[in-house]
């Protein structure tokens, strides 16, 4: 399984939007157009930076190159 991570966008930590966590485990998540997914061009859509909450399993998007991921000190939520 996924190291948890905690993650901070500039100066503001991230937090869960539906539990309030601060740990997440990443993934890159696909963001998919109809128009790409016509012409079997799926594998040329644009990526995302998906922080899944460790709490709850929210799934949080994000595309800015401001997010910075650290591991937990103990590798524990």
């Amino acid at each position: 399984m996924a190291k948890p991570v905690y993650a901070q966008l500039g100066e503001v930590p991230v937090r869960c939007l539906i539990c309030g966590g601060d740990t997440f485990w990443e993934r890159e998540v696909k963001l998919n157009s109809t128009g790409m997914e016509f012409f079997n061009l799926a594998w040329a859509n644009e990526s995302a930076t998906g922080l899944l909450c460790w709490s709850c399993g929210y799934v949080h998007l994000f595309v800015n190159n401001s997010l910075r991921l650290y591991r937990t000190r103990d590798g524990q939520s």
